[in-house]
């Protein structure tokens, strides 16, 4: 698909991380960009960064899990634009859960759901017989996340097995859209290749009331700084990819009509790889057992 100035690009969770650098690169292929966010004051300051760089900019304030409020998104895009070409449901959070699997909370899994899920599954719903109709090539990138998509992480349950649902969400979508011949495509994102510098870390302060935790965790959040701080303190350092460079192999997968938006890396073919291994073999999944739960 060619990405040309005049198209228009619709990038949820957009205030910051991944979306705020996808919104800016679309921005500066010449697009017109819908931004959605869950929090008013950053999503407000993105917008008007972008508006002063030249860009023609739609900003809504969104909370990707209640269905008729990215619904209104889609009407707001269309009136504004007359259109939508790209699609990046890209709003996410973790979940907040402590302990072992069976320890969670009901809410930590609605939660996690209701963004991580439902929040792609409601950008579909909404923009996608729209996007067809249209007639136009056009592009639907979900973001995923290699701690689930390929390789869950147990540490963090919740969060992998939402990401897991995503991957195997874009792949019914993809089906769907090659057996209409239609000229939308889809395509999964694992950011990275190394850790992000995003706000997911401290998602915590935007989750919902209706989604509160039943009771007072046993241990205080970790920001990413704090958690970079203690990694590096028993001698690990840690490996980061800047959200540029995502923003930019999306573009370039786009282009591409990449399906499988996922940066070459070793620790991740050979994730991958053993993966696979494990189910060719019917054997337990042995390239989990690095992993230890607090």
């Amino acid at each position: 698909m060619d990405l040309r100035a005049g198209q228009v690009a619709v990038v949820t969770g957009a205030a910051s991380g991944i979306g705020l650098a996808l919104a800016r690169r679309f921005a500066a292929e010449g697009l017109k960009v819908v931004l959605a966010d869950v929090e008013e004051a950053p999503l407000r300051a993105a917008a008007d960064a972008l508006t002063a760089g030249g860009a023609e900019v739609l900003a809504r304030t969104v909370d990707v899990g209640v269905r008729d409020e990215v619904r209104g998104l889609a009407d707001a895009a269309y009136d504004a634009f007359g259109a939508v070409h790209v699609l990046c449901n890209n709003a996410g959070v973790g979940s907040g859960a402590e302990g072992r699997m069976w320890e969670h909370e009901v809410n930590d899994w609605k939660w996690a759901f209701a963004v991580n899920v439902w929040g792609v599954f409601h950008g579909i719903q909404a923009f996608v017989p729209r996007m067809l109709a249209g007639g136009a090539p056009g592009r639907v990138v979900n973001t995923s996340s290699t701690d689930g998509g390929i390789a869950p992480l147990p540490t963090a349950s919740v969060y992998a097995v939402t990401k897991a649902a995503v991957v195997t969400m874009t792949e019914s979508l993809h089906a769907h859209l090659t057996a209409e011949g239609a000229p939308v495509g889809a395509s999964v994102l694992f950011p990275g290749p190394h850790m992000l510098r995003t706000g997911l870390w401290e998602s915590h302060r935007n989750r919902p009331a209706r989604y509160a935790k039943e009771k007072p965790r046993r241990t205080p959040y970790r920001s990413l700084g704090q958690w970079e701080a203690a990694m590096q303190e028993a001698g690990q350092e840690i490996a980061f990819t800047p959200v540029e460079e995502v923003a930019d192999a999306v573009v370039d997968g786009i282009r591409a009509e990449r399906f499988w938006m996922l940066p070459p890396a070793e620790h991740t073919d050979r994730q991958i790889r053993a993966r696979a291994r494990s189910m060719l073999d019917r054997s337990a999944p042995s390239y989990l057992e690095r992993f230890i739960l607090d």
